[in-house]
């Protein structure tokens, strides 16, 4: 169950990097909203739970799967990235997209 749980995650993940060019911005700011509320809130992903990720020394979703990959990334970067300036830049980015350049989203628009 783990590993499927995984996998949904990174599914998510993976969306949320293409969000601004998928959703319309209305949704798609709300969405990144959560996230960021979630993380002021909880100061975690509550998903990371169910495939076992603590967060346990700066542990999270983005850096364990660099480290699957190989890789050996600060873990307090990758979380202070993710976390600070990120979704926040995914904002920025829907909206620049969308109503500064006036490309509509693939769906729904």
């Amino acid at each position: 169950m783990k590993q499927i749980n995984f996998a949904l995650h990174l599914l998510g993940v993976i969306f949320t990097w293409v969000m601004p060019f998928v959703l319309p911005w209305q949704l798609a700011v709300a969405v990144y909203a959560a996230v960021i509320i979630q993380f002021m809130i909880f100061g975690k992903c509550l998903y990371n739970v169910h495939h076992g990720l603590d967060e346990k020394d700066d542990l999270i979703f983005y850096s364990d799967v660099m480290e699957k990959m190989g890789l050996h990334p600060n873990r307090r970067l990758v979380k202070n990235i993710v976390r600070k300036w990120l979704y926040p830049s995914m904002i920025v980015v829907t909206l620049l997209w969308q109503l500064v350049l006036h490309h509509k989203p693939l769906c729904c628009g």
